[in-house]
């Protein structure tokens, strides 16, 4: 794996924020439960889990998306494994993605592993129960590429204000198109322009109660 550094900042509250787009890597509220209310309960699950259930998102990050899906598979006893392609343009360090998920000590534990891995170098993991991928790059290049379909997506890049590349119509298009039938969406923006974005791709959008102070987020399901 090969990448320029990333700039990071440390919130006061030990939440890491990206310098570069000037904002968080998740809540500053409570990051586990942001993603547990947004990603996991957005797109119906762990109810929706089942042998070689695809997750594919948008924005790695820290990985506390993946890790925390991990858990509830775990925690759901689902037999096989859970299949999980990341895009990220912008990858951290382990040791930065370690000291960002500090603060969710049983997310850390699920995630160590997968930490080693990353920091020799590799962007595929296997376990008896996930088989994960983290495609390096800027996403409205490699996605396109990307031969998988997905089962459910977590859209978490930056705010579309401070990011917007990674909200435009194509790359919405390439994420349908790269959804299985009746497959599933969330993020926890409800910017119209992503809305629709998502409604020309052929997602059927809601609006719904977001995560904390967010009022709103939403949720697409391909038609």
């Amino acid at each position: 794996m090969t990448a320029d550094p990333v700039d990071i900042q440390w919130h006061e509250e030990g939440v890491p924020v990206s310098g570069q787009f000037d904002d968080p890597y998740y809540s500053l509220e409570d990051g586990l439960a942001e993603t547990r209310h947004v990603f996991l309960a957005g797109n119906g699950l762990p109810e929706r889990f089942r042998p070689g259930f695809h997750i594919a998102e948008l924005g790695f990050g820290t990985g506390l998306n993946l890790f925390a899906a991990l858990k509830a598979w775990r925690d759901m006893g689902v037999g096989g494994q859970l299949h999980y392609t990341g895009f990220e343009a912008y990858p951290l360090l382990a040791e930065e993605m370690a000291l960002a998920l500090t603060a969710f000590p049983e997310i850390l534990e699920t995630a160590r592993p997968f930490l080693a891995a990353w920091e020799d170098g590799a962007t595929r993991f296997s376990a008896p129960d996930l088989e994960a991928q983290v495609i390096i790059g800027d996403a409205r290049e490699t996605l396109s590429r990307w031969d998988g379909i997905a089962d459910a997506w977590f859209l978490d890049g930056f705010a579309p204000a401070r990011n917007p590349e990674l909200w435009e119509a194509p790359l919405l298009t390439d994420v349908a198109l790269h959804t299985a039938p009746g497959g599933t969406l969330a993020t926890y923006t409800a910017a119209g322009v992503v809305r629709r974005g998502l409604e020309a791709a052929g997602f059927a959008v809601a609006k719904v109660p977001g995560f904390g102070r967010k009022r709103h987020m939403t949720l697409g399901r391909l038609e």
